[in-house]
């Protein structure tokens, strides 16, 4: 049977603070999120690894406090003043892709100045520590070293389960819950790799026209993490 041609015509995910879910794993970095008023100098570091949920905390966390957003390599020295308004609000993404491009490590050098005389928020994510981005500029190193940060953990027994699930719905997808649990007790506890497997399967149960049970995710999910043997 010739495989059907498919279009993506999935649904942008559910990313409001009710469609958050809540684990161990986030639990204590959300709280911290919802506390500005304790991030000392109103500066904070969010840190976890692809896929931890930073893009959605950071999400409705920016709606709620009508933040700007921007990508930590496109800062300058020239562009770092438009972003900081007083008592204002500023997400920086993706800060550990930084370290070594000069314009950027004084871009932010200068905003994370800025956001303190105006009394601005800063917020700042990254899938690391400061210590692992190979910052170069010493007085932006050892003020990012020594800011507050909230960890994002790696999916606990609950949420793994859980986002699979959301991931599906997300495509108008329902799927028996025997494949949902089977999945979550054999993959990696990596929240991108579910992403992309949900995609996967998704997408090849649509070209062949096949429904999803666990061989299909069983399939999916070797050719996604081919084992060593």
């Amino acid at each position: 049977m010739a495989r059907q041609l498919t279009l993506d015509l999935t649904m942008p995910p559910a990313s409001t603070r009710d469609d958050f879910l809540i684990t161990s794993a986030n639990r204590d970095a959300l709280a911290m999120l919802d506390a500005p008023a304790r991030w000392p100098q109103g500066r904070l570091l969010l840190i976890g690894a692809g896929g931890a949920g930073k893009s959605h905390l950071v999400g409705f966390w920016a709606a709620e406090h009508g933040a700007q957003l921007c990508q930590a390599w496109t800062l300058t020295p020239a562009n770092a003043g438009d972003l900081v308004h007083p008592q204002g609000a500023l997400v920086v993404e993706d800060a550990h892709e930084i370290g070594g491009n000069a314009a950027a490590e004084q871009g932010l050098f200068h905003l994370w100045n800025l956001a303190g005389a105006r009394q601005a928020l800063l917020l700042i994510t990254a899938r690391t520590p400061p210590r692992d981005w190979g910052v170069m500029l010493p007085d932006l190193r050892s003020r990012l070293e020594a800011a507050a940060q909230a960890i994002l953990g790696p999916p606990d027994d609950a949420l793994l389960p859980a986002v699979l699930v959301k991931l599906f719905a997300d495509r108008q997808i329902q799927v028996a819950p025997e494949v949902v649990d089977w999945l979550a007790l054999r993959m990696e506890r990596d929240l991108d790799l579910a992403r992309r497997l949900v995609a996967a399967i998704d997408r090849e149960s649509l070209a062949d026209r096949r429904a999803i049970t666990r061989r299909l995710a069983a399939e999916l999910l070797d050719k996604l993490c081919p084992s060593d043997a």
